[in-house]
């Protein structure tokens, strides 16, 4: 290993910023090792190596919180050195499907972050695989047009994959508040940015054996499109929940059978949820809590949400306090600042430097107008 990083510091020194750790799983066992080790033993165990003197070169030049690398292979620690991928994929909708299971299964496991080639790697996707795995990756952890034998760039499938392709990176984008938060608690407590739904529903059976849809985060459910005809069929769990793109609600508990077009798929926000919207959909990382929206989707009676936006390097920039009672939502900032009290409130959306918002089909409080805390 004391060879790979003087390599590697060579790369570093020229402005590479990180590397792709790939392959790492194919080791043999009929070799012998300098020390003496068990070949059957190291074969596992190598790949933790091999990230981990990655990841730490890239820690000890860059600096802490800038150190990433782009793995394939995986074993038992090596979640401490993210971010992975699930690596050589047929180009269809099959190996989509075990992409998906793959993944979720990776997560259950203790990894924070995991992602796929959009379209897959193996093979040329069809058009219409291409745009379905479009919205896919861009609504994991993170995302990555890549594949072998051609390129992924989406003018060479069809002029629509242009348009999916820029409106889910820009929906990305928007959600960055939330799934950079997601980010911060995936690095801090291990809990995986895209989870399996009995994560988060573990005394619902019913999504103890679901592996075609997950939660991104606590708030949203993603079920991805896999077929020729746009048809899909995903559970959703008790409570009112509401389709982000359309707003659309459907009620669970229960199974719904819909059919898309190639610009949206089922992506429900969670009954009692607040998803923090940010303003900028041309780039993902830019001031979150600059121009922030919070978006209340059916507030529980007499309830009360914390709400984070971080900053891009993992800090806090603001904190929110949404309390729902007596028919009304008041949003408090930092200190106790009421920055909003409404009975018909739809959003709330104030800058980073601001001392007061205005909620959307609501008024506009005071400065004046305080709240304890």
């Amino acid at each position: 290993m004391r060879l790979v990083r003087r390599q590697l510091r060579l790369l570093l020194d020229q402005g590479v910023d990180t590397f792709k750790t790939d392959f790492g799983e194919r080791i043999p066992t009929d070799v012998v090792y300098d020390d003496g080790a068990d070949p059957v033993k190291m074969h596992n165990y190598y790949t933790y190596l091999y990230n981990k003197t990655v990841f730490e070169l890239l820690r000890e030049v860059r600096g802490d919180g800038e150190a990433v690398v782009f793995a394939r292979s995986a074993t038992a620690g090596t979640q401490q050195f993210p971010v992975h991928w699930g690596g050589d994929c047929e180009s269809t909708f099959v190996a989509m499907a075990e992409s998906l299971r793959g993944g979720l299964s990776l997560g259950l496991s203790g990894f924070g972050f995991w992602s796929h080639d959009i379209g897959g790697f193996e093979g040329l996707p069809r058009a219409d695989v291409y745009k379905r795995w479009v919205a896919f990756g861009l609504l994991s952890s993170h995302s990555r047009l890549h594949g072998s034998g051609s390129y992924r760039v989406p003018w060479l499938f069809d002029d629509e994959a242009v348009d999916v392709l820029r409106e889910f990176t820009h929906l990305k984008c928007s959600l960055m508040p939330y799934l950079f938060g997601l980010a911060v608690a995936a690095s801090e407590k291990g809990i995986p940015v895209m989870r399996a739904m009995m994560l988060e529903f573990p005394d619902d059976p019913a999504c103890d054996y679901l592996d075609r849809q997950y939660m991104l985060g606590d708030a949203l459910l993603v079920a991805p499109v896999m077929s020729d005809d746009g048809q899909v069929a995903y559970y959703v769990p008790a409570g009112e929940w509401t389709h982000l793109l359309s707003g659309k609600r459907i009620v669970g508990p229960g199974w719904q059978r819909e059919t898309y077009d190639f610009h949206s798929l089922p992506l429900l926000v969670r009954p009692d949820s607040i998803l923090p919207l940010g303003q900028n959909a041309e780039r993902p990382d830019y001031d979150y809590a600059d121009g922030v929206t919070l978006a209340a989707y059916a507030l529980a009676p007499d309830s009360t949400h914390r709400v984070v936006v971080p900053t891009v390097n993992g800090g806090v920039a603001v904190r929110f306090e949404i309390e729902h009672g007596q028919g009304r939502i008041t949003v408090v900032r930092g200190r106790g600042q009421a920055l909003a009290d409404t009975a018909r409130w739809d959003g709330c959306r104030c800058g980073s430097r601001s001392r007061c918002c205005r909620a959307e089909g609501g008024k506009r409080v005071n400065q004046s107008e305080q709240r304890g805390g």
